[in-house]
């Protein structure tokens, strides 16, 4: 089918905006020369903190896909008194500044908290540690996968799953070899948004767990305590990482849905 032509109002603001979304990245990547970005990698610490917070990330959306899908399930399938707030009190980590939601965090799981008071007890610490950097990555992340979820599982035939229920397989089994196996393309999508929102979390993750360092936590101090020309590689470095990982898991994914 051919193409319809297109106003020109909304080429051009298309345009402006995908200018203006790369415009940064490539000018961040073009103030670096190969000579610093060399060095870059071969930093000790930027390595370290790299791996940290890909790892946090992992976690995170791992931990995420856990609690989130049935979540996400419920909403997609249920109705129920109180749902409209249940969908808002998901989306609130959208809303909140992260730097806000930092200190709530840290309220609820410093050493003090309510949380994380007892669980000290028994040596399990959030604050300046890799559990508390976790917190505030699916705090803030959370809401992108519960939601993408949500819409792929709204998306099944629900009476794919009656005729399921009928043949005598279980609510579990309904979910597993029926459900998720047809949405499992907006699951993925969304877990690969938790996690690349994951690791660029910062307000959050700062005030909770400032050390060990994230990447984000890393350019921050490189830029207030030496400036730009010393932050600008390690943001290169990290542009380029998760560019490359992004397209990676976007590809892969494609692969498995053409096979």
């Amino acid at each position: 089918m051919k193409n319809k032509p297109l106003p020109f109002g909304f080429v051009l603001a298309a345009s402006l905006l995908i200018l203006f979304i790369i415009l940064p990245v490539l000018v961040t990547l073009f103030s670096t020369s190969l000579e610093e970005l060399l060095t870059t990698i071969t930093d000790r610490d930027v390595a370290h903190s790299i791996g940290l917070t890909f790892l946090a990330g992992g976690i995170a959306t791992s931990i995420g896909i856990l609690l989130g899908l049935p979540l996400a399930y419920i909403l997609a399938r249920t109705n129920f008194p109180g749902k409209s707030l249940l969908s808002g009190i998901v989306d609130l980590p959208l809303i909140i500044p992260h730097t806000a939601a930092g200190i709530a965090l840290l309220l609820v799981f410093g050493r003090m908290g309510i949380v994380g008071s007892p669980l000290s007890k028994i040596g399990l610490f959030f604050t300046d540690s890799l559990p508390g950097i976790v917190v505030g990555m699916m705090f803030v992340s959370l809401p992108l996968l519960v939601n993408a979820s949500r819409e792929a599982f709204s998306s099944v035939d629900p009476e794919l799953e009656q005729v399921a229920r009928t043949d005598g397989a279980s609510a579990w089994q309904i979910f597993w070899q029926v459900t998720l196996p047809l949405a499992w393309q907006g699951v993925l999508s969304g877990a690969i948004t938790m996690w690349a929102r994951g690791i660029s979390e910062f307000g959050a993750v700062v005030i909770l767990a400032y050390s060990p360092k994230i990447i984000p936590v890393l350019i921050y101090e490189r830029f207030q305590g030496f400036g730009l020309s010393s932050a600008t590689p390690v943001a290169s470095l990290l542009l380029i990482l998760v560019l490359i990982l992004f397209a990676l898991l976007r590809w892969l994914a494609r692969s498995v849905e053409t096979n």
